[in-house]
């Protein structure tokens, strides 16, 4: 039974679910846009804008040893803690904006487009 099971397994396993999370998490910082299926927006969504809240709470030094444990890519730490933390400063939530783009011509998949706003 999946009682109190709060995310999505998307038909992987522990370690590569959490592969493929942390990298689309690490891509959406570094290029702010990226084109994936809705469920593994869905998914990441919620962790992209926790990551950018706990680094706007903590002071620039625990925030960077927080964001690096996490992303895969020390850029994608330098990204976030120097430009968007400005960007972003006046604003509590709502980093991200998950547009519909259609369905993927292979297997149908709804594609959507995970930026930051």
């Amino acid at each position: 039974m999946r009682h109190r099971v709060k995310s999505k397994k998307l038909n992987r396993d522990e370690a590569h679910l959490e592969a493929m999370t942390r990298n689309l998490v690490t891509s959406i910082i570094l290029y702010e846009k990226v084109k994936t299926t809705e469920s593994k927006a869905k998914l990441v969504k919620p962790i992209v804008e926790r990551l950018i809240t706990k680094t706007k709470q903590q002071t620039l030094p625990v925030a960077t040893r927080y964001l690096n444990a996490y992303l895969l890519d020390k850029n994608a730490t330098k990204k976030l803690t120097r430009e968007l933390l400005g960007k972003y400063k006046d604003k509590n939530s709502g980093f991200l904006r998950i547009t519909p783009l259609g369905y993927r011509a292979g297997d149908a998949a709804s594609m959507v487009q995970i930026e930051l706003i």
